[in-house]
């Protein structure tokens, strides 16, 4: 059922698997709208297929559209952090955290702790923690490329130095540092931006479940983390995102980009 501030807007989801996409499929799920779903499976190089581009001209996903009532035609959004912020404007106020104390409205420097920490993390979920995943599924394509015998042990050496010079320490300065802001939490709360998920709670789930993956975040190394994916996990939301897929395709959500 759709909720009741949807104005009546169509709202179309370009899904595609093994991508950030399932997050905003999240994020529907959790604003309780109605979506049209339209998923696309990856080409055998691991690429968007190119009907994308047919949505929008950078041929990658998300894309959602949003229709509004008497429009002729969508706004087409791309980029997961706009269009997450596009929605939870109209659909979703409550995944954000309050921005001002009462009274303090508009005041430099009067943001609750809440608000600063939900401002940072849309950004650093793409900004700062994803690109290191996306370094560290070339260098496991580059290890596992078929190239000629004699030259295997070259590829492996390059891609190995980075993982340990570059990757492993960034790693370990990322996840410490989410460890500590899951035990800062404002008022003791269990998300990174307090007592209440937020919209850049589910942003963050994509690169965390890639670093699980890779084997960088672990219960033991970094148990607080661990703990908190598995929170978001979770949710009945994340979980009729998961069936969802699973009644479309028959097969059941696969986040492994490795």
């Amino acid at each position: 059922m759709a909720a009741d501030n949807q104005q009546g807007a169509k709202i179309t989801l370009h899904w595609l698997d093994k991508s950030r996409s399932h997050r905003i499929l999240w994020l529907l799920e959790e604003m309780k709208l109605d979506y049209e779903l339209k998923v696309y499976n990856r080409t055998n190089e691991k690429l968007a297929p190119p009907e994308l581009k047919g949505v929008h001209p950078l041929g990658k996903s998300p894309v959602v559209g949003v229709q509004a009532a008497n429009a002729e035609k969508p706004i087409i959004l791309a980029e997961s952090a706009a269009i997450t912020e596009y929605l939870t404007e109209y659909f979703g106020k409550w995944l954000v955290p309050k921005r001002y104390e009462d009274g303090e409205e508009g005041k430099v420097g009067a943001e609750t702790e809440e608000w600063l920490r939900y401002r940072f993390y849309m950004h650093y979920a793409e900004g700062s923690i994803m690109p290191l995943l996306v370094v560290s599924l070339i260098m496991h394509t580059i290890k596992n490329a078929p190239v000629p015998f004699f030259i295997k042990p070259i590829t492996r050496t390059i891609a190995s130095k980075v993982e340990e010079s570059f990757l492993a320490p960034n790693f370990k300065t990322h996840f410490s540092f989410l460890e500590d802001q899951l035990r800062s939490s404002p008022n003791g709360g269990d998300y990174l931006c307090g007592k209440d998920i937020t919209a850049a709670d589910i942003l963050m789930s994509f690169p965390l479940e890639g670093a699980e993956l890779k084997g960088v975040l672990t219960k033991a190394a970094y148990p607080k983390t661990f703990a908190y994916l598995e929170r978001l996990h979770q949710r009945d939301a994340h979980q009729r995102a998961g069936q969802k897929i699973k009644e479309v395709t028959g097969k059941e959500y696969d986040p492994n980009i490795f």
